[in-house]
């Protein structure tokens, strides 16, 4: 990659050196340490150069140079040394998967007197794990919890497995199931015995193609590389299954808040991450209607850019104490 020529000190605009609205524990608040993370990862270093502030960074509209940024951080902050995905499969931004993990994190504190509860007694189902197998990576890393990852495509899943099975950090820590009914969310995943502390779930949140090309270029325009012509190019990646579904992200949170009644004691906390505010008094109706006792939304920022996840629960107060004191005292 060409490197512009060096901007004088004097003409350089000042970014600040965090990043604002990033939960306290989350490892990149930080503005990105190029130096550090090619030093981890040297098959970043083509990728980086100048931008025309003068500062160090990458185009992030090129999906290799956003894969090879990926897999410097998670090297450099969570010791992943073998980390990839196929070609066009969602390649997400780290640091806002992070929060997500960090805010279930203090949602589950909740319960626990404020101490986040850690280690594997801690069991968390992750609803389309995809191939990049972010959270349970994050979720290990940060707080020794043990994951349950569930997936619709097999190519994402196989992707996922490789990821955990070639990095001893995290092999035997995740185990995988297909969903045999897509477009079911929790049948024939969880079973009837089983218990989880947590569901937490990206879902797909456009309702077609044309749409999730259309996001995307909105994208690249905020970012400010929309320079490319003729097809629209996801700068981020991502199979359908990963960005759209027939009804969008409405259709999909309905049917999840109406499968997880069924399975009200089978979890402590359902989680989704809600992309448009839009789909908030739908889902809060849903919830009524379906019988949650407890409904939160927990509110998370990166710059300028907000987002939010929706937790529920079905049991009681005293429901939720007695599991907390069955579960994580051990």
């Amino acid at each position: 990659m060409e490197r512009k020529k060096a901007i004088p000190q004097d003409k350089k605009i000042v970014f600040p050196q965090e990043k604002s609205g990033l939960h306290a524990r989350n490892r990149h608040r930080s503005r990105y340490d190029f130096p550090a993370l090619t030093a981890s990862s040297p098959e970043l270093g083509p990728f980086v150069a100048e931008n025309k502030w003068g500062d160090l960074s990458i185009d992030f509209a090129d999906p290799q140079a956003v894969k090879a940024l990926n897999r410097a951080l998670l090297r450099h902050f969570y010791q992943i040394e073998n980390w990839d995905i196929p070609a066009d499969y969602l390649c997400p931004p780290i640091p806002g998967r992070a929060d997500y993990i960090h805010h279930l994190a203090d949602l589950l504190a909740g319960n626990n007197n404020g101490e986040v509860p850690q280690g594997k007694n801690i069991a968390i189902l992750d609803i389309g794990v995809g191939a990049n197998c972010i959270y349970p990576i994050i979720g290990l890393r940060e707080y020794g919890w043990r994951f349950t990852a569930s997936e619709i495509d097999e190519v994402s899943m196989a992707a996922a497995k490789k990821i955990v099975a070639t990095n001893p950090l995290l092999t035997n820590q995740v185990r995988f199931r297909l969903q045999a009914k897509p477009p079911r969310i929790f049948d024939t995943i969880i079973r009837h015995d089983e218990r989880y502390d947590a569901v937490l779930c990206n879902p797909p949140f456009h309702g077609s193609a044309e749409e999730a090309a259309e996001g995307s270029q909105r994208k690249r325009q905020n970012l400010g590389t929309d320079r490319r012509g003729g097809k629209s190019e996801l700068n981020f990646g991502g199979q359908h299954n990963e960005l759209w579904c027939e009804g969008g992200e409405e259709a999909f949170v309905e049917r999840m808040v109406e499968e997880s009644a069924t399975k009200g004691n089978n979890c402590l906390w359902f989680t989704v991450l809600i992309s448009k505010k839009t789909t908030l008094p739908l889902i809060y109706d849903a919830l009524e209607e379906a019988g949650a006792t407890n409904v939160k939304t927990i509110e998370m920022a990166q710059g300028q850019k907000v987002s939010r996840f929706v937790a529920w629960t079905f049991l009681t107060v005293s429901q939720q104490k007695a599991w907390v004191g069955k579960r994580w005292a051990k």
